[in-house]
């Protein structure tokens, strides 16, 4: 089994998210296990204070480095501890499924202006950025891994042709090809006839050049042989 835990500040916006759908079934089923650690809980004064101004000035406030690193040392994770950031490395299929495979994942999520290097430097084994954009906190980012990683466990969804045909999951960063279902036509727009016709051959091609197209169209840089993402 898989064991996810999350340092934040705001834990109670996990909660909803985990409960649901493919990673709540994935925890009723025994096959992941959640975590949520309150980061101000390993603060040492009265007000539970986090944060601090930056050295050298500048707006915005930082995390300081003391609670993230007690909460790990309180959590002595045996895997990957992973802080999301917005200068951290994009994070790929790739990557989720080498944290699949993982007995114990750790999640650091930032929040503020920053957290102190110290934490990316010495604590974090991995730096993740989601996207070349700036989020309030690491929250959404954490759930967006959770989700990317527990959907890939064995037995976590329905089929493992479902996420065998998923976009990137060769690991090339091909684009699957679209998908239909009834009804086969709606307001004037019908669903391409080849998909209907019952040739699973023409069907697979069909799908294989759709992917390439749009492969081509929204990722340019991203040749059918790419080994990376």
């Amino acid at each position: 089994m898989l064991r996810i835990d999350v340092v934040t500040l705001f834990p109670e916006v996990f909660e909803p998210y985990l409960n649901a759908s493919i990673l709540g079934r994935a925890s009723a089923r025994g096959l992941v296990e959640y975590g949520l650690v309150q980061l101000r809980e390993f603060t040492h004064d009265r007000h539970h204070t986090v944060d601090d101004y930056p050295y050298g000035g500048g707006a915005g406030m930082v995390l300081k480095p003391e609670p993230f690193f007690e909460a790990v040392d309180a959590l002595a994770p045996n895997g990957p501890i992973v802080l999301l950031s917005a200068r951290g490395r994009p994070f790929t299929h790739r990557d989720a499924v080498r944290l699949s495979l993982e007995q114990q994942v750790t999640l650091l999520c930032g929040h503020y202006k920053d957290v102190d290097q110290r934490v990316a430097d010495v604590l974090a084994t991995d730096e993740f950025s989601i996207g070349d954009f700036v989020l309030s906190g690491g929250e959404p980012a954490a759930m967006c891994v959770i989700d990317a990683v527990v959907r890939l466990l064995p037995e976590a969804l329905g089929d493992h042709e479902s996420a065998s045909t998923d976009s990137h999951y060769d690991g090339g960063g091909q684009l699957s090809p679209p998908s239909y279902t009834r009804p086969p036509e709606y307001r004037g727009h019908r669903v391409p006839e080849v998909l209907l016709s019952g040739n699973h051959a023409e069907i697979e091609a069909w799908r294989q050049q759709e992917a390439e197209r749009l492969t081509a169209e929204r990722r340019p840089g991203v040749r059918p042989d790419d080994t990376e993402h």
